[in-house]
């Protein structure tokens, strides 16, 4: 039964979503999950019917890209720089102190050095997807908590493009002092950039044409897609350039409906994510990790909500907010997945260590998702008092 057709994986995605996600509703369990558990049943390790989930990762990707525009339109550029000068003392503190555990961790399970220092730069990051897949909008239109974490979040992505340049550096020779400039002058040239485009083209186009909302919708699109692949060609990410074209637009009468516009098409890429997500993962190969793993994500789990109460409290945030600031952080990250790809391809990670990072993520990933959605208000929450759009 297997196809390398897209439009068959599309359909086996969303029809199988359709059930495993009303099976999950009657049982009360969190859809998020259930994608992930449909994407390993359907792909190469169980009933094979999936048998290339690269096919489906460049579309799947589109998801976290109009994610991280969406949530740029609903911060204003002030406020925002506010934020990141707060946000840095939390973030640099918690990297440091995630990497340091890493690192012992990796070193106790017998790994090299360079091996444990790459296991410990994985365990630096929190999930963008599920911190912020799981954030009521009105949490983030009417609250302060929101806001930490995307500035949490988005100074834990230029901390982790600059490990990535380090990891491809120790490889091809590069000097990494010059790419951490050009990264540094490419952010800023970007935002500039952003600045002028929205205030000398975008504006005045919306201005003369808001009345036809399709081609504002598609205004939208092709700003944050152009910017992501501008971000790319600079040495950014995709994530990072479409964040900016939304913070660009956060300012403009026409934000919110833009935001509002573009949630369908975000939910249905993010979907793809979550399979593909569950399909990328061999069952075969991962078994000989699994303990391990599951006690890495234990440390995740228990240490990263400890930590980021604790410092977010110290700076002056209320002790329930920094309580449920630090359960929304506290899981790995897809930038701890992107990292063991990239050092098992450069061969700086052995298979097994590369195996116990990717596991240890997912497997943090899932437990976190299960605690936010039964503890706090989402827009997928298993209560009715809890669920917020």
């Amino acid at each position: 039964m297997p196809s390398d057709s897209l439009v068959f994986v599309v359909f086996l995605i969303f029809t199988g979503a359709a059930f495993v996600a009303t099976l999950a509703l009657y049982a009360r369990q969190a859809l998020i999950v259930s994608y992930i558990v449909l994407g390993v049943v359907m792909g190469p390790s169980l009933l094979g019917w999936v048998t290339d989930a690269t096919l489906i990762k460049g579309v799947a990707d589109i998801g976290i890209i109009f994610l991280l525009f969406l949530l740029g339109l609903n911060m204003h550029p002030q406020k925002l720089f506010r934020l990141l000068g707060s946000a840095s003392i939390v973030t640099g503190l918690s990297s440091l102190v995630f990497g340091v555990i890493g690192m012992a961790a990796g070193l106790l399970l017998g790994f090299t050095w360079i091996e444990s220092l790459v296991v410990g730069g994985g365990m630096m990051f929190s999930s963008t997807i599920v911190g912020l897949k799981l954030l009521p909008t009105t949490v983030l239109h009417h609250r302060h908590t929101g806001e930490v974490m995307i500035s949490i979040l988005l100074l834990q992505d230029i901390i982790a493009i600059v490990l990535l340049l380090i990891l491809q550096a120790g490889i091809g020779g590069q000097t990494l002092m010059a790419d951490i400039m050009g990264l540094t002058l490419a952010l800023l040239g970007i935002c500039v950039l952003a600045w002028l485009v929205e205030r000398f083209v975008l504006i005045p186009l919306i201005t003369r044409f808001d009345a036809i909302q399709e081609y504002i919708f598609l205004l939208a699109i092709g700003w944050c897609l152009g910017l992501a692949e501008l971000s790319v060609w600079l040495g950014l990410s995709h994530e990072i350039g479409a964040f900016i074209a939304g913070v660009a637009l956060a300012s403009s009468r026409i934000s919110l409906f833009i935001a509002e516009s573009l949630k369908p098409l975000r939910d249905f890429f993010l979907i793809i994510f979550f399979f593909t997500l569950g399909a990328g993962l061999d069952i075969k190969l991962l078994v000989d990790v699994l303990l391990p793993a599951a006690v890495l994500a234990g440390v995740i789990l228990l240490v990263k909500p400890f930590v980021f109460n604790k410092l977010l409290a110290h700076t002056g945030e209320s002790p329930p907010r920094a309580r449920e600031l630090g359960m929304r952080l506290g899981q790995g990250s897809e930038f701890s997945l992107l990292i063991a790809v990239l050092a098992l391809e450069t061969g700086v990670l052995r298979s097994q260590a590369a195996h116990l990072l990717e596991l240890a993520t997912i497997l943090s990933m899932m437990v976190s998702m299960y605690l936010i959605v039964w503890r706090y208000p989402t827009p997928i929450a298993i209560s009715d008092e809890l669920r917020r759009n």
